[in-house]
């Protein structure tokens, strides 16, 4: 198996509604009876020059708006304890730390806090880390690493090289962009191999195949990078050799999103398969088999599916399409299969097992596998539980966790099937657990104390009709004394887009700095996500985009009906592609919110494939540059659709300059159109971080705060005040 260090992501948390009949949706008449005017082509958008990332024009707009804005909230009396609150639980430390096992056992974990606000690498003993206060061993400072050299660096992971695991490929990160510059690193000696591998900042990867050769996907020079500006063909690199000297082994096509190249490995950690992915859109890929002489094969798979572990000789696969077989078997979206590798390599129509096929109402959250075992993360109407999967028969167990709460499966072992289980809840404190696939034994390895006080509050999951009549499901967190007369402050959240889920999970900053001054929090299920498998995420995809902006739009009406909240106390947050969202409903349904929170957003639609990797994203919204396509997205770019005389609440929005991935000019040509037009517009764009938009703590509590004073300003004060 691939070895990735990396720090295991804390559970968000979601919900969702079976999908239901998936006839196209039809935009509904308020969005289609305007058609935009504005920036449809770049002779008529007046704001290109603030694409310019780091023009000398557009950084000094982004000054004066940043002066502008960060004048306004932090001079609110409010702004510096919500700062101090968020700056205490982002430097916390007493925080679960994330484990990954290495191979021979030990725990390795990315820890960041006041004194260590870049991060450092460290390891112990899964017996010490079971303990109160683990013995830690550091590995890498990146602080001190940082400071040495005078650089700007933030961690993006390390690849150690199995089953050893001494020699590592270190990722780092200049202010926090996708792309990195990758060195080698002996973890043993804990200092840069002298003269060993070196590769120049680009995005994309790099691969081990043994100790002197590996496989790199890079920007090699003139087109060898996608439209997306991605890898376009994989190279196998031998120690000694540079970059330049590296054979090409595989070539995608220039409209691919990306190629890179992995190595399967067993528990063991010998190479079982030399792999070879081609990313032709965001969903669909190829994998090619890199064999012995240098000639490829390509494996019979769906091109929606996912390869997910090799466990006791099983090679385990989800595909989000149903498909023949070419045994003949078929498979329906969403079924998890497997087959006996070396078998299937040999004889693409050896027959393959069905190990798990989710109900109308269920969804695969989570995958991985231990020694002997297959671990699922499956959840029922958003409860979550983690089964466990003998692949000598396929039988499966249900580990004892608690219940009504996510689940998540962690890191597992290589050595036997233990395995870490991390569970929270929208009022439960995240808990760690440490399970022994093989025997079914649960034991609780860490816990968090409360972050905020939750005496009285509660959580209600209720349910709204989409323009379809699709039910889209909603969670509301509250006090339990609330008052139905739409009084409440309360804050929307939603993504909708790519398969992502939106689980229940615990926020100390959302509990301390907005549930227990009496907010409101409401986590809305749209289609989009992946909350109920693939098809509730296909139902919203291309053409049908639409319909998950009238599911959230749909969730704010209802939250208005039920007398939760009123317009001048809602308020929406997203980010990313829940800035798209965000968006959409500022230009479709200005007329439910009074604030809104957008965060590093899409924005322009008719140019998002050429800024940056948005032409990886083709897959998710269509091609701008096909009339067809161009049409159903124009009827929704929110940067097209903005315009005079409406009643266009207040809006925050933020960016990042490093932002590598979502171009920064979205949000700062949503800003000056907004102006253009007379709205008042909060503007923050942080110089440094990258699409997370926080490459240091420090940083990450001001954006919370900001975004905090800004809500309370907009949805708790008096229209008076505001």
């Amino acid at each position: 198996m691939i070895r990735s260090l990396a720090s295991v992501a804390a559970l968000l948390l979601a919900a969702g509604a079976a999908p239901v009949a998936m006839a196209q949706s039809t935009v509904s008449a308020s969005v289609a009876s305007t058609a935009p005017g504005f920036a449809t082509n770049d002779a008529t958008d007046p704001y290109l020059w603030l694409e310019e990332v780091e023009g000398e024009r557009a950084m000094a707009w982004v000054k004066a708006h940043n002066e502008t804005s960060l004048g306004t909230l932090q001079g609110d009396p409010r702004y510096e304890a919500l700062h101090q609150q968020a700056l205490d639980l982002v430097q916390s430390r007493d925080r679960i730390p994330s484990p990954g096992f290495t191979h021979d056992g030990h725990v390795d974990n990315f820890w960041q806090d006041a004194e260590h606000v870049r991060g450092i690498w460290r390891r112990t003993t899964l017996d010490s880390y079971r303990t109160a206060t683990p013995q830690w061993e550091t590995i890498l400072d990146i602080d001190a690493l940082s400071a040495a050299e005078g650089a700007n660096w933030v961690y993006k992971g390390a690849t150690c090289l199995a089953p050893e695991e001494r020699y590592c490929l270190l990722s780092l990160s200049n202010g926090g962009k996708d792309a990195v510059t990758i060195r080698e690193f002996d973890s043993v000696t804990k200092t840069f191999v002298e003269g060993g591998v070196s590769l120049p900042e680009s995005k994309g990867g790099a691969s081990w195949i043994d100790k002197d050769a590996l496989l790199i996907s890079r920007d090699f020079g003139e087109g060898s990078l996608t439209a997306s500006g991605y890898p376009r063909t994989v190279r196998l690199m031998k120690r000694g050799q540079s970059v330049d000297q590296a054979v090409e082994v595989f070539a995608g096509q220039k409209t691919d999103v990306s190629v890179s190249g992995y190595t399967l490995r067993d528990a063991d950690g010998a190479v079982q398969a030399v792999l070879l992915n081609r990313g032709i859109n965001f969903y669909e890929n190829e994998t090619w088999r890199l064999n012995a002489d240098g000639s490829t094969t390509k494996l019979e798979l769906p091109l929606k599916s996912n390869i997910n572990a090799l466990v006791a000789g099983q090679l385990v696969v989800t595909t989000d399409q149903d498909w023949t077989a070419p045994s003949g078997q078929e498979f329906k979206t969403g079924d998890v299969i497997a087959w006996p590798l070396q078998a299937w390599l040999a004889d693409p129509k050896t027959p393959a097992r069905l190990v798990l096929r989710p109900g109308e109402r269920e969804a695969v959250e989570g995958i991985n596998a231990t020694r002997n075992r297959l671990v699922v993360a499956l959840y029922e109407n958003v409860r979550g539980s983690v089964y466990v999967y003998d692949p000598a028969d396929w039988s499966r167990t249900r580990l004892d966790l608690p219940q009504n709460v996510s689940v998540g499966v962690g890191s597992a072992s290589e050595q036997d099937d233990k395995i870490f289980v991390s569970v929270t809840g929208y009022l439960n404190p995240s808990s760690l657990y440490l399970a022994d696939a093989a025997t079914g034994t649960v034991a609780l390895a860490k816990s968090l104390p409360a972050k905020f006080d939750a005496t009285g509050m509660r959580v209600d999951q209720f349910e709204a009709r989409s323009a379809d009549g699709t039910m889209i499901p909603y969670f509301v967190v509250h006090k339990d004394a609330m008052a139905m007369d739409g009084s409440n402050p309360t804050l929307l959240y939603g993504y909708g887009g790519f398969q992502s889920s939106l689980l229940p999970g615990y926020s100390p900053t959302v509990g301390k700095l907005w549930l227990e001054r009496g907010g409101v929090y409401v986590i809305a299920n749209t289609r989009g996500g992946g909350e109920f498998g693939p098809k509730w995420h296909q139902a919203a995809q291309q053409q049908n985009r639409q319909r998950a902006h009238e599911d959230f739009q749909a969730v704010a009406q209802d939250l208005i009906t039920r007398g939760i909240t009123s317009q001048p106390h809602l308020g929406i947050m997203g980010g990313s592609q829940g800035g798209l969202f965000m968006g959409a409903m500022l230009t479709q349904r200005p007329d439910l919110i009074n604030a809104a929170v957008i965060q590093v957003p899409l924005f322009d639609m008719l140019r998002f494939h050429k800024l940056l990797a948005g032409a990886s994203w083709i897959g998710e919204y269509g091609d701008p540059d096909i009339p067809e396509q161009r049409a159903w997205i124009e009827q929704y770019s929110p940067y097209q659709r903005l315009s005079a005389g409406q009643p266009y609440p207040e809006v925050f929005i933020h960016t990042s300059t490093k932002d590598d991935r979502v171009h920064p000019g979205h949000a700062r040509k949503a800003a000056a159109r907004m102006e253009e037009l007379g709205y008042p517009v909060l503007f923050y764009e942080n110089t440094d971080g990258g699409h997370a938009a926080g490459a240091n703590l420090r940083e990450t509590a001001r954006r919370i705060a900001l975004e905090y004073t800004y809500l309370t300003r907009r949805l708790m004060d008096e229209p008076a005040q505001r």
